[in-house]
């Protein structure tokens, strides 16, 4: 982890007080909901109270230091000088608290999130777990779970169990369950909608595995599809491959989203895709870069990032395919196995 830090601190102007608990789990590994990272040119001091100090401790490379519970408090009190902050992260109040204590705050802005971005090879492997765990998941949900005359919240407990008893640390978020019209909204929760034959049903789902996310999605039917349906899935999946194919180091975010968006905005279904194409995935569901319209991000070697087109008709139904994949010098590494074909269940 203390080469994470020195990574840091050849971006730093000057030392940075790092308050997302995210991000300190990335620089030095520990978990706590009550922590603060400074990082200067020499030291690296960090902060938390009396239930964390212990394995705080054991983290090699920094200084920790207890603090009381109330840690901005604390800090307040006892740092002084030109400091930076994360500007995107630390509450105004907080800000002002550090401000009143002495301390002259400099703003700034995704630098540990601009690391975070090129993943390592110890995340990496993480992430490839996570995706290997979620296929089987996906594998036993198709073959063994039943869909028709259940309620949508029923499968999604079905998937939480699945991804125990396959050895996932745990869910990366509730999973979403959108059967029929609830499929057309892209972040529905499964409620007590009853699945009916003859529909479709958006599964999005992922697990976690040493910290990292797996976040992708599966379109099934649960019988015979009108036409209109049959099409809008090989759309959706024709636009996928594009920005599949679009995808390499360099590339801008919404390069790539232009490439899949092109193929739904040329098709009979023009305008139901409301989304970017994607988002970077690591120790959060959302982290950078991002693959949308309004995307400033190029991409690198190392990013992880998702891949998932949707159409939706309000009222109606949804169709989402997502992927994650790694970002390569050429293209993509897709580690996701489970099928894109278009699946029937009961």
């Amino acid at each position: 982890m203390s080469s994470r830090i020195e990574r840091l601190r050849e971006l730093l102007e000057e030392p940075l007080l790092i308050t997302n608990p995210v991000n300190v789990l990335y620089l030095t590994g520990l978990d706590s909901s009550n922590v603060a990272l400074l990082v200067g040119p020499d030291r690296a001091r960090l902060f938390t109270d009396f239930r964390y100090i212990e394995a705080a401790q054991a983290v090699e490379g920094v200084e920790a230091v207890q603090t009381k519970r109330a840690l901005i408090s604390w800090l307040s009190e006892n740092l002084s000088g030109r400091i930076a902050f994360e500007a995107n992260v630390l509450p105004w109040s907080f800000a002002e608290e550090l401000r009143e204590g002495g301390i002259e705050l400099v703003p700034r802005r995704g630098l540990v999130e601009q690391l975070r971005a090129v993943k390592d090879e110890d995340e990496l492997d993480a992430f490839r777990r996570a995706c290997a765990i979620t296929d089987r998941m996906f594998e036993r949900l198709v073959s063994e779970v039943r869909f028709v005359g259940r309620r949508e919240r029923d499968v999604a407990w079905d998937i939480t169990r699945l991804y125990h008893e396959e050895g996932a640390d745990s869910e990366s978020f509730e999973a979403i369950v959108g059967s029929g019209p609830t499929g057309a909204r892209p972040h529905a929760r499964a409620g007590d909608r009853v699945i009916e034959s003859g529909e479709l049903v958006v599964i999005d789902t992922g697990c976690q595995v040493g910290g990292y996310t797996s976040d992708y999605t599966r379109t099934l039917a649960t019988g015979e599809l009108d036409g209109e349906m049959r099409e809008a899935y090989d759309v959706v999946l024709a636009a996928q491959q594009a920005g599949l194919d679009a995808i390499s180091a360099g590339v801008r975010g919404l390069e790539a989203d232009a490439a899949a968006r092109e193929v739904i905005e040329g098709s009979d279904f023009a305008g139901t895709f409301g989304h970017g194409l994607g988002h970077g995935l690591g120790l959060d569901v959302h982290e950078a870069p991002r693959l949308s319209t309004e995307s400033s991000d190029t991409l690198a070697q190392g990013n992880v990032v998702t891949v998932e087109p949707g159409v939706y008709l309000a009222g109606r139904f949804g169709i989402r395919i997502e992927d994650d994949v790694i970002v390569t010098e050429n293209g993509v590494e897709n580690p996701v196995r489970f099928t894109k074909e278009l699946l029937t269940v009961s």
